[in-house]
């Protein structure tokens, strides 16, 4: 049979990076970069504006997307299969269910044919339909286009919104009248779309950028008033902490959060009094991380302070609310962990998992007295909307499972009545009875067990043929739901198991989880992952170096790495704006997230321990002369997170080394950033890019044909 693989690449000359010459010595160890030249000098200025990219990068650039779509023109046809198949799962008019807010409900929906949502609303009991925000006209003209956060004014007459144009993450606050549709005069730039109205609807609070795109400062301004008068309401002296803004579901106060990896700290704003300075709830205290919420003379405070691995909620009073004066209404449990609580008007809701299943319980505050939302499915998601009320007894969450599309449930906590509100519609059929879910548990190398979610056919045969996309995270505590997707549907009905494993430095397994898998212990995360491919094999449903691996952002690290540690099990990895530049990285100061990230990775710049320990595991220096599987590299050009040189680098040391003939393909996105296209369709695209990668590797691309789930 002839090797598709040999096909694609045949006539293609992949491009050849220059090494240019270049080291830098950091405790007594010497670390030459030859490709450090990829890194724009004048990074935050294409940050801003990507045409000042210097002309010797867009040119490489720009060759390594050409080969790519070079050595994958072939796969044209399959990737148009693949979009139409995932943009025809697509309700193309869909919307939210609307969410209440006294005269008023609130939602977004897409029009047939929009990229972008509309923002929508109309009255409470149900009327005419006003249109806020049209995504689609805002968007019109402009390459990229994405609404960062938003917030209609306390009186409902006014919304501001955050808008970014590049991809970069500096966001543009425009403020729009409702009632005639009208721009106000007030324009913000440079902030990161947090924004808060206070009780007036004349003052709104936000954050502004810095030049190092860190988030530091908080700003108050009242409409009609010149932006450059505002006024600085809090500013962060530490660069590792970032500032972000909230309010309590009473409205009756603001909060001003600034927290790094593992330490907040929160002030209060009186949203009746929009002119009175911050109040701190409890200094910052090193690994302590805390919440607020507030009910009557009380503030409702989840934290994992008093050894509370795993969090407990307690009270205290408005007045005194340091930590001396707390007391406990919902005490630790280790192995629970409490991943999101909300004050109501008579009822105490939280969002938990355990055993690596999400729940939401409700404590009526008069008498104590518990229920709780639980499915009972091997492996599913659940989220818990807090909407805009807070004298209400109607919650909302939203269910799914891999194999169930998602309902959107009101849920009466006083009758414990669920009433569907929506199901996800898949337009072009899908039947949950065609396909199973299951969870597994992988036996780690240190005796540990790893949950693996799966989703496949029933028809699938399990005898060890079949490719699996072993998708993964495991940083910064987040957790991956085994939630619905209508996209690796296309990957399924061909043959594929799809599996997520639930590795370490996520939450899944409560706080112990994620602390046993970021810095000293990171490692934990990359052999975490590979003992769940090795249990897939071991259990049958695949064969070593028939696993295609994909992981984006810090996941992507994670994928960086498993293609160094053990090549041989995986067929391919798809490394979606990858951050594996980590040594490099975690060495400048000046980049937008170095600083607070050195509590997830280390300080390797003030701990020669915490640099050999980074050094040891960062994936692109420990590229090396070795039979590598085929690698899929998407990158962003202003990317601020993951700047577009790491994968750039990497890509460039891994065609440099790299001993088998297995494809190593770069595609930088030159017009997006660390999320990629910003449309809902050209982001299917991109998917299906990936998609007919991973088919064409696995030999499952002949004719492009699925299997069709029944509807």
């Amino acid at each position: 049979m002839t090797d598709p693989i040999k096909v694609l690449a045949s006539g293609s000359t992949p491009p050849k990076a220059q090494k240019r010459a270049f080291s830098q010595s950091v405790h007594g160890v010497v670390l030459d970069d030859p490709y450090a030249w990829l890194r724009d000098e004048h990074w935050q200025e294409v940050m801003r504006d990507p045409s000042k990219l210097a002309g010797d990068i867009r040119t490489y650039l720009e060759a390594e997307n050409d080969f790519t779509s070079d050595v994958l023109k072939s796969t044209e046809h399959l990737q148009t299969r693949l979009f139409e198949e995932m943009k025809g799962r697509i309700k193309q008019d869909d919307s939210t269910v609307p969410m209440p807010d006294g005269p008023w409900a609130y939602f977004s929906r897409f029009v047939t044919g929009g990229q972008y949502a509309q923002l929508c609303r109309q009255p409470r009991d149900g009327g005419d339909i006003s249109v806020l925000l049209d995504g689609n006209a805002e968007a019109e003209g402009k390459g990229y286009w994405a609404l960062g956060g938003y917030a209609h004014s306390p009186d409902h007459a006014l919304l501001a919104y955050g808008v970014d144009d590049k991809g970069s993450e500096f966001y543009t606050v425009r403020i729009r009248n409702l009632e005639t549709g009208e721009m106000l005069a007030d324009e913000i730039e440079m902030t990161s779309a947090d924004m808060v109205w206070s009780a007036d609807s004349k003052t709104l609070f936000y954050v502004r950028l810095d030049d190092n795109h860190r988030p530091l400062r908080v700003y108050k301004h009242v409409l009609g008033t010149p932006v450059e008068s505002d006024a600085l309401i809090y500013e962060e002296a530490n660069p590792a902490f970032y500032v972000g803004l909230g309010e309590t579901q009473s409205s009756r106060y603001l909060t001003i959060v600034t927290h790094d990896h593992e330490t907040s700290e929160v002030y209060l704003l009186d949203a009746e009094a929009p002119d009175a300075a911050p109040r701190l709830v409890e200094g910052r205290q090193p690994g302590h991380e805390y919440s607020v919420d507030h009910r009557g003379d009380k503030l409702i405070i989840l934290t994992n302070s008093a050894e509370a691995e795993d969090f407990r909620i307690v009270e205290a009073p408005i007045e005194a609310p340091q930590m001396a004066n707390w007391t406990d209404l919902v005490p630790h449990k280790g192995g629970r962990l409490i991943i999101d609580c909300v004050a109501y008007a008579n009822h105490l809701v939280r969002l938990e998992r355990e055993d690596g299943l999400p729940r939401i319980a409700i404590r009526r505050f008069s008498d104590g007295a518990e229920t709780e939302v639980a499915f009972d499915e091997e492996a599913y998601g659940l989220g818990l909307s807090h909407g805009y009320e807070f004298d209400t007894t109607t919650i909302r969450f939203t269910y799914s499972s891999m194999t169930t599309p998602a309902s959107v449930f009101d849920y009466d906590v006083e009758t414990q009545e669920r009433t569907l509100r929506k199901q996800q519609v898949v337009p072009s059929g899908h039947n949950p009875d065609d396909y199973v879910t299951r969870r597994l548990f992988a036996p780690a190398h240190d005796g540990e067990t790893v949950p693996v979610s799966l989703l496949y056919r029933k028809d699938t045969p399990l005898d060890g043929s079949a490719p699996v996309l072993l998708y993964g995270y495991g940083s910064y505590g987040i957790s991956m739901p085994a939630s619905f997707s209508t996209g690796r549907l296309s990957l399924v009905d061909r043959g594929f198991v799809y599996a997520i494993a639930h590795i370490r430095g996520g939450k899944e397994k409560g706080y112990r989880w994620y602390r046993t898998g970021k810095r000293q212990d990171k490692t934990n995360t990359f052999k975490d992952f590979i003992s769940a491919g090795e249990h897939l094999v071991a259990e049958g449903f695949t064969k070593r170096g028939r696993i295609v691996a994909q992981g984006g952002s810090a996941g992507g690290m994670l994928m960086g790495a498993v293609a160094n540690m053990a090549p041989d099990l995986f067929l391919g990895i798809i490394a979606n704006v990858p951050f594996v530049d980590v040594l490099n990285t975690m060495l400048d100061a000046d980049l937008p997230l170095t600083p607070p990230e050195w509590k997830e990775w280390g300080n390797p710049i003030e701990s020669d321990e915490e640099f050999a320990m980074i050094r040891s595991y960062s994936p692109y220096d420990n590229v090396t002369a070795q039979d590598y599987p085929h690698i899929l590299a998407v990158a962003g050009l202003t990317d601020p997170r993951v700047t577009y040189w790491e994968p750039a680098k990497w890509i460039a040391r891994l065609r440099e080394l790299n001993t088998s003939d297995n494809l190593v393909l770069l595609k930088t996105n030159m017009g997006a950033g660390h999320g990629g296209a910003s449309g809902r369709f050209d982001s299917l695209k991109e998917t299906a890019l990936e998609y007919a990668f991973a088919l064409v590797i696995s030999g499952l691309a002949a004719d492009g044909d699925a299997k069709t789930a029944t509807a």
